[in-house]
């Protein structure tokens, strides 16, 4: 019984070190978003969805909830973000190939049209975030639109 004792108290004193260290914050500016919302021009309704369903894991400014501030939580919440940020990036929208948004918006249609997106795991606690047939369809149709105005861009040859 001593030994479970100490090991209780070792794996709790490791957890209370633990909360003195963490990943680095996405706390970038929202100018960095500036970009992507001028060159795609979503509707209101949209740039309120994207605002509420998002940018916390797609861009470079993250609203961290309370839980955030207890590790490992917070080293969880940042490898969502790393990948979230790999996959659609709007603070990283500059710079980027016709070919290459394209391809992001066709994710974009195809995840949410699937309700892949937001993930199960963010609608569990911002739920706000659970989508609409509505809401997705207005992102759909925005996408879609996006999609036909770089269709009709000219290509590089």
């Amino acid at each position: 019984m001593k030994l479970v004792k100490k090991v209780l108290l070792a794996v709790l004193l490791l957890f209370l070190v633990a909360q003195f260290f963490g990943p680095d914050k996405n706390q970038g500016d929202l100018k960095s978003i500036e970009p992507f919302l001028v060159e795609t021009n979503p509707p209101e309704d949209v740039k309120l969805i994207l605002k509420e369903t998002c940018y916390d894991c797609h861009s470079d400014v993250t609203r961290y909830p309370w839980y955030n501030k207890i590790t490992p939580v917070n080293y969880w919440l940042a490898g969502h973000i790393k990948d979230g940020k790999k996959h659609f990036n709007v603070s990283n929208w500059v710079g980027n190939s016709t070919k290459k948004k394209d391809h992001k918006f066709e994710e974009l249609i195809e995840m949410v049209e699937a309700k892949s997106m937001p993930l199960k795991s963010y609608t569990w606690t911002h739920a706000e975030a659970k989508l609409t047939d509505a809401q997705i369809q207005a992102v759909v149709n925005w996408a879609e639109m996006v999609r036909f105005k770089y269709d009709l861009e000219p290509k590089p040859e």
